[in-house]
């Protein structure tokens, strides 16, 4: 049996080599879009590529061409394409509605060739060359980088660089792979789902941004307040039109950008420091697919804090030892979460309000629609090891917690109240 892990890292980047990153990055991303817009196709996904070899071998001379990228580099940027492309076929074979895959997020993918690991240091391929960067490790041992990294046990696979621009920090998430002995001498991969997992889902929404199913609420009042005065105070100034108001309101759009961003980084962490303080090993947010259809009285700005409050997560959680995967949205709103009802109803929610018409519980409606995201994830993972050849058949220990306790996903029977 083999299992994944992922030990996050922050880099020591010499201050002369930062820009031979960022550049890097912003050609890694032309890369992607290029391969993403070759792959897909409007008219059918029987007409999408969805293999790797196709495109690389469609585009990897002319985007070499293109950029001061390694070969390394361009391969993993196309191959992130279509990786994407794929995933977004698969949804619309399920008749959901999707658009091409567009990369804007600051990331690069490095194999094994393009990043070179030392005990304290890496060296990372680049646009100008190699640099070596040293990891700022914490003083309490061991830490991941050392149980999985350094570990003989585990396998290098990959591994991600991201740029944390509000902290203006580069961090490295390695991923490894431990392999174990099948009994035959052979070896096979699955996943580290055998392992008990806790649960905390997660719904987003426009008066609440975000609502854990531990009952904790992350208001959107002050966003929204502060996003209207930046909206106001930019409505003066275009309608001044003078040069001096033009170059107020290019500040003005810094400052609340960095001022967005800093206020869903600090969303984020509290989140995680939620999933930390309940020992929960996963964090389950509803797939943002389509979420302007869900949501039609989100403004852009909501839309916008949905998508990067995920992102930072992502690359937060790790960091934990947590990680964060997405359900599916449907009926999440309008299912009753207590174990023993699951009644289905578009008439259960009013606004903020969740009655069921069946059973008569009542709740704030996000809040119930949290506990049903981590649910659904818990049963899905349940379903995936029970159809396993490797699992045994058995039960399989998963929990989702909640406000005072925790749902039992192997017996579907509440532990505690609501």
């Amino acid at each position: 049996m083999g299992v994944r892990r992922t030990a996050p890292v922050k880099l020591v980047v010499p201050d002369e080599r930062r820009d031979d990153l960022h550049e890097s990055a912003r050609q890694f991303l032309h890369c992607a879009n290029r391969a993403a817009e070759f792959c897909w196709s409007d008219e059918s996904y029987t007409e999408c590529v969805t293999v790797n070899t196709t495109a690389r071998d469609a585009l990897y001379d002319e985007l070499r061409e293109e950029t001061d990228l390694t070969a390394n580099l361009v391969q993993e940027a196309i191959r992130r394409a279509v990786h994407a492309v794929n995933g977004c076929v698969e949804r619309w074979k399920q008749g959901k509605r999707v658009s091409r895959p567009e990369f804007t997020s600051w990331s690069m993918l490095y194999d094994k060739r393009s990043a070179t690991f030392y005990r304290n240091k890496v060296s990372l391929s680049t646009v100008n060359g190699r640099v070596e960067c040293d990891f700022e490790l914490p003083s309490d041992s061991p830490t991941p980088y050392e149980r999985y990294v350094l570990s003989e046990e585990f396998e290098f696979r990959a591994s991600t660089l991201q740029y944390d621009a509000v902290n203006d920090e580069f961090y490295f998430h390695i991923t490894t792979r431990k392999y174990d002995s099948d009994g035959d001498g052979k070896s096979s991969e699955v996943s580290e789902d055998a392992e008990h997992q806790t649960v905390l889902g997660i719904d987003l929404g426009v008066n609440s941004l975000a609502v854990s199913s531990t009952g904790t609420f992350w208001q959107g009042d002050d966003y929204d307040h502060w996003c209207r005065e930046f909206e106001k105070r930019r409505g003066e100034m275009q309608q001044r039109g003078t040069q001096a108001a033009h170059n107020v309101l290019l500040r003005l759009g810094k400052r609340e950008e960095a001022w967005r961003k800093q206020y869903i980084h600090t969303v984020a962490n509290e989140l995680v420091t939620e999933a930390v303080e309940h020992d929960c090993d996963v964090i389950v947010f509803e797939e943002l697919t389509d979420i302007r259809e869900r949501l039609p009285q989100a403004k852009w700005h909501h839309i916008w804090a949905f998508r990067r409050l995920y992102e930072y997560v992502s690359y937060k959680a790790p960091e934990k030892g947590i990680s964060v995967e997405q359900v599916e949205p449907n009926y999440t709103s309008q299912r009753c979460s207590r174990t023993d009802c699951g009644f289905t109803h578009d008439d259960n929610r009013h606004g903020e309000h969740f009655c069921c018409q069946k059973c008569g519980y009542e709740v704030n409606a996000d809040y119930n629609a949290a506990k049903n995201i981590g649910t659904r994830y818990a049963r899905k993972r349940i379903h995936r090891l029970r159809s396993s050849p490797t699992s045994g058949g058995g039960d399989a220990p998963v929990d989702v917690r909640i406000n005072g306790g925790m749902l039992n996903g192997k017996s579907h029977q509440q532990l505690a109240g609501d």
